[in-house]
Formats: C-alpha cells, sequence, structure tokens
C-alpha cells in the first residue's frame, strides 16, 4: 500500500496544455476522488498515475519512489474501467486469477488468493459461468475481485459504474466504499457524479481545467466550497448578488443578516450562494426577500418550488411536502435564509469570504 505524491504535473499535447501545473498529496490508504466535469483533466492524470500518459513536467511518488519512468505492469496497480475489461473467453474464477497466475504464483496461492475475492465479492457462486451470463453489476465485482486480487500498492478505478443503471449504481456504491475500507488500499477514483463522490470519498479533488479547484473531505466541500465553480458544482445551489454593508449582508429590497465571518470585510458587491434546502419560508408581514412562486413540483417526501425573486433572480427552493400543498403558483412569498450555512464569495467568484482559517487547515 503506497501514498501518492503529485507534485508539479504537466500534461500536453503537442501545444495544447490538458494540465498545466498540479499537485496533490493522497494518503496511503485514502479513498481519493477526482470529480469534475467532462474534459477536466481528471482521466488524464489518472493514466498518468497508472503510466499509459506521459508526464511532460513534474513528479510522482509512490511513497518515496519516483514512477515517473517506470513501466506500467512494474508499477504494481490495480485497475477498473469504465467498461470492466474483463475476458469474455474465460470463466469468472479464471479472470479474477488472470494476474496472479501471469506473476507465476503457485497453482495452491492462486486457488487461495482467488476464492477469498470471489468471496469477498459475493460472486463464489458464480466462479464456473462465462461473464455474458452475468449482470452488469455481477460484471463490476469481477473486474474489483480480478484488481484486488494482485494485492497492489494502489488501486485505480476509472467511471466503473457509469455503465450501470441506477439501482445497481447505488448498490455497487456500496460494495466499493466497504471492500476498500475492508481492504485498505489507496484508491484514486474518477467520476463525473457528484452524488457518487460525496457517498464513497474521504476527499474529492474537484477539478476544472486540469486545476484542482479545492481538495477536502465531502462536507467541507458542500459547506464551505472554495469558489463559485466548486459551489455550482457540487450539489444545486442558488448564486444570489447581494452587498457587504458594514459588515451586513444586504439583499435587494432591503433584507440584510448580520454574518460574524464577513466582519472586518470591506463594503463591496458579493455573490451568495444558497443552497435550496437553506431558505426558509416566512410570514407575509416578516423582513425577508421577496418573490412568486412560479412552479413547482412534487417529488414525494420534498417539493420543489420555483421562485421569482424581487431583484429578477429565479432560485429554487426545497421543502419537506404536506398534505395541502404550501404554496402555490402565482402567490407571493417571503423567503428567509439560514445564515449560518449561507456562502458569500467576492464578485469574482474566486474566494469565499466565509471560509475561516479553520477550514484551510
Amino acid at each position: 500500500m503506497s501514498g501518492i505524491s503529485i507534485k508539479n504535473v504537466v500534461k500536453k499535447y503537442g501545444d495544447n496544455v490538458v494540465i498545466p501545473d498540479l499537485s496533490v498529496e493522497i494518503e496511503e490508504g485514502e479513498l481519493f476522488t477526482l470529480l469534475g466535469p467532462s474534459g477536466c483533466g481528471k482521466t488524464t492524470l489518472l493514466r498518468m498515475i497508472a503510466g499509459f500518459n506521459s508526464i511532460e513536467g513534474g513528479d510522482i511518488y509512490f511513497n518515496e519512489e519516483r514512477i515517473n519512468d517506470k513501466d506500467p505492469s512494474k508499477r504494481n496497480i490495480g485497475m477498473v474501467f469504465q467498461n470492466y475489461a474483463i475476458f469474455p473467453h474465460l470463466s469468472v474464477r479464471d479472470n479474477v486469477a488472470f494476474g496472479l497466475k501471469n506473476r507465476k504464483l503457485d497453482k495452491q496461492t492462486i486457488q487461495e488468493k482467488t476464492d477469498e475475492y470471489l468471496d469477498l465479492m459475493q460472486i463464489m457462486e458464480y466462479a464456473d459461468r462465462m461473464p455474458s451470463q452475468l449482470s452488469g453489476g455481477q460484471q463490476q465485482r469481477i473486474a474489483l475481485a480480478r484488481a484486488l486480487v494482485i494485492t497492489p500498492d494502489v488501486l485505480l478505478m476509472d467511471e466503473p459504474l457509469s455503465n450501470l443503471d441506477a439501482k445497481l449504481r447505488l448498490e455497487m456504491r456500496t460494495v466499493i466504499r466497504h471492500t476498500q475500507k475492508n481492504v485498505g488500499i489507496t484508491t484514486v477514483y474518477v467520476t463525473h457524479d457528484q452524488e457518487e463522490a460525496m457517498a464513497i470519498s474521504d476527499k474529492i479533488a474537484v477539478m476544472k481545467d486540469g486545476v484542482i479547484q479545492h481538495v477536502g473531505k465531502p462536507k467541507d466541500i458542500y459547506q464551505r466550497p472554495k469558489n463559485v465553480f466548486v459551489a455550482t458544482f457540487i450539489g444545486r445551489t442558488n448564486i444570489i448578488p447581494a452587498k457587504i454593508c458594514d459588515g451586513n449582508l444586504v439583499f435587494a429590497g432591503g433584507y440584510q443578516e448580520n454574518l460574524e465571518a464577513l466582519r472586518g470585510q470591506k463594503d463591496q458587491e458579493v455573490l451568495c450562494s444558497i443552497r435550496p434546502e437553506e431558505f426558509i419560508i416566512c410570514q407575509e408581514n416578516e423582513d425577508g426577500i421577496r418573490g412568486i412562486v412560479k412552479e413547482y413540483t412534487y417529488l414525494g417526501l420534498h417539493t420543489h418550488y420555483f421562485i421569482e425573486l424581487e431583484g429578477g433572480e429565479n432560485v429554487e427552493i426545497i421543502e419537506e411536502s404536506s398534505l395541502d400543498e404550501k404554496l402555490t403558483e402565482g402567490q407571493e412569498v417571503v423567503l428567509k435564509i439560514k445564515k449560518e450555512k449561507i456562502n458569500v464569495f467576492d464578485q469574482s467568484g474566486d474566494t469565499n469570504l466565509v471560509r475561516g482559517e479553520a477550514y484551510e487547515k
């Protein structure tokens, strides 16, 4: 098992710079997710760690060993791909045992380790079947068992659940998290699915245009994103303009809140990130942000309301559903915010003004 240290790595294709200068530390035994939109460089970085892509600058280390020029077959990595990449002509058992046979281990050891991982991934009953006889989720369990059975130092997973249906994704998400913790292997996981990343990760690196925007635990990234891109990419949020005046946050129409974290900030125009669940519906005679309900969607446990504010912004709020809908289309509403949860960014959207020093440690 290895920690991974990535220092100032650069990836170019001719004159096209995909990753300009990226550094990150991945701790031993950690499940670390690279998250971002298509084309952000996350799979490129994963392939650099694997040795499938060249490195035009910087260094990658497994523990203290620099691996830039090390052959992929010598890096002792396990790899799980989006398309499973299991061998259709081999049985489930032979697929799992493939890497062990390549390492010329004795038959007894191969059988024992293969059985161990067939059991771990709960596919022992399918050991003698061919992959084509199994479901997508079962095939992905084969791929995971095959990657882990060789006891790799690092496990790399590239969008491993994207080909599965919604129910299977949820099931395999739990399997991957449980297996990774049980085996204790350092894992780098690539996905564009925010919910998937939040559910399985110890830490997440949010990427954009080859640059890491924020590295942190899922809760930190959701509650205190470093910039507007991270706030809008992770979960759902509403971005509303406001002003800081004498330490108070002032919205269109004059509604204001006093935030301790903004004390000492200069007067300026700002952008506020308010998640749908962070609004509070108030009585009409209370002070707040005024708006009109444009439409709503009932989704069982919760109802999503879409409201046009007096400043012209359109926002989404989420309320627990009731037998009688709380709001109707065309109704005027007054909204307050849960001020302890709001995030306030400078006008450029690059800096979160309410992230204290504790969040940067």
